[in-house]
């Protein structure tokens, strides 16, 4: 037996016992960016010099082009050292990020604090990986409910960071949201705990030294360009609206608080319903969910420009997480037909690469849209490029495709 068709055995109980942990995993790195999220752009702003309030969510798109540089550098570590020791490297990265900047708003420092946020995104880079990693070992059957297990335990997150964010942002008054990311260096540190618990055997060397085919071959399959450019369009569009959304908030004047509940449910709608999607894909198949998460996108574009009160953000931005949820989870399942297992983590990282380049383009648009157009216009841009995602999945339908041999 080949050292390739020895690592295609799969061990479905020890895929199990990893999406536990890798879920626990996805709860704690959810909590920080969720923390992230709803404070990054408020503490930009208040930290920002005169006249550059467009500069508010920058920390937050500094993350997001960490994240874009590092999911490369990162796949190519866990393939030769194997998944537990990327995910330690971004654990550590977390606790680093959680205390300078804490440290940086202490100082009043902005551009110490966008420092910090680069440190968070190459947490955010390995984290990444905890879908995939779920899938390693899991069989065909189990695959897509060990991914959707991975992104439930943001679920948790969603309820637990919200609440974190309002009963810590004031610990050290008068230096408003320092506490939260003091907070946040403890979340860190029970990351490392839990990530060091994971146990997914690294390709063997036989694997290792084989390449496998060029990356562009692989990237030119229509299996790979449409489950990328849906999870690009799904993620960036989320990102879009999610990071101008406590911005808008307290411009409507709503309050922290309110951006905190607002974000919170989104954040329960993205990772909640994670934990039957996985049983929906395996029903309905990838394309169908992905769909249904690209009509509920618009859905939630519809809703933002009915309205500026709190029901309208709320439901809004729920929306906005189911659709980011089918979408995402969708094309990540979609994604793993298309590659060979010595070709895994380099068709992993191109995915990556190309989804969080696309979120941090979107997340520095975000706070440029909203300053130079308002909220209306960030909600319009929505639709075309739902429409060009329902294109791409209607081609990969209609002319099939192939998981490679």
């Amino acid at each position: 037996m080949t050292a390739s068709a020895a690592f295609d055995e799969v061990d479905d109980a020890k895929a199990r016992r990893n999406a536990v942990f890798l879920s626990m995993s996805q709860a704690l790195y959810g909590i920080v960016v969720t923390t992230q999220i709803t404070l990054g752009g408020l503490a930009g702003a208040m930290l920002a010099p005169p006249g550059g309030e467009r500069l508010a969510t920058l920390p937050i798109s500094l993350m997001m082009l960490a994240n874009a540089l590092t999911v490369i550098p990162m796949a190519m570590l866990m393939r030769r050292y194997g998944r537990r020791a990327g995910f330690l490297v971004g654990a550590f990265s977390a606790v680093i990020f959680a205390v300078v900047a804490a440290d940086a708003i202490a100082r009043g420092s902005f551009w110490q604090f966008t420092f910090a946020a680069l440190l968070l995104g190459v947490y955010q880079a390995t984290a990444g990986y905890y879908r995939f990693a779920a899938a390693d070992t899991a069989s065909a059957a189990f695959k897509p409910k060990a991914i959707a297990w991975v992104m439930g335990g943001g679920a948790i997150a969603a309820l637990l960071g919200p609440e974190m964010v309002k009963v810590t942002k004031d610990l050290f008054l008068p230096v408003q949201f320092m506490g939260a990311y003091v907070a946040l260096a403890g979340v860190s540190l029970l990351s490392i705990a839990v990530v060091a618990l994971v146990n997914i055997p690294p390709l063997p060397a036989a694997v290792r030294a084989k390449s496998g085919r060029p990356i562009l071959e692989i990237m030119s399959q229509r299996s790979f360009i449409v489950p990328a450019v849906c999870a690009m369009i799904s993620y960036g569009l989320m990102n879009l609206v999610m990071t101008a959304t406590p911005l808008a908030m307290v411009a409507c004047g709503l309050s922290v608080n309110d951006a905190a509940f607002v974000v919170q449910w989104h954040a329960f709608a993205m990772f909640a319903t994670s934990f039957v999607t996985g049983h929906i894909i395996a029903r309905f198949g990838a394309p169908r969910v992905i769909a249904a998460g690209l009509l509920l996108l618009a859905a939630c574009g519809v809703v933002v420009l009915s309205g500026l009160e709190l029901e309208h953000f709320w439901v809004g931005l729920f929306l906005l997480g189911l659709g980011w949820n089918f979408g995402f989870i969708g094309a990540t399942t979609l994604l793993t037909e298309c590659y060979r297992p010595e070709e895994r983590a380099k068709t992993q990282a191109a995915n990556d690469f190309l989804v969080f380049g696309t979120v941090t383009l979107a997340s520095f648009l975000s706070g440029n849209l909203f300053f130079a157009s308002g909220w209306e216009t960030i909600a319009v841009v929505l639709f075309p490029f739902v429409a060009v995602a329902l294109a791409a999945l209607g081609w990969y339908v209609l002319t099939g495709a192939r998981r490679p041999a």
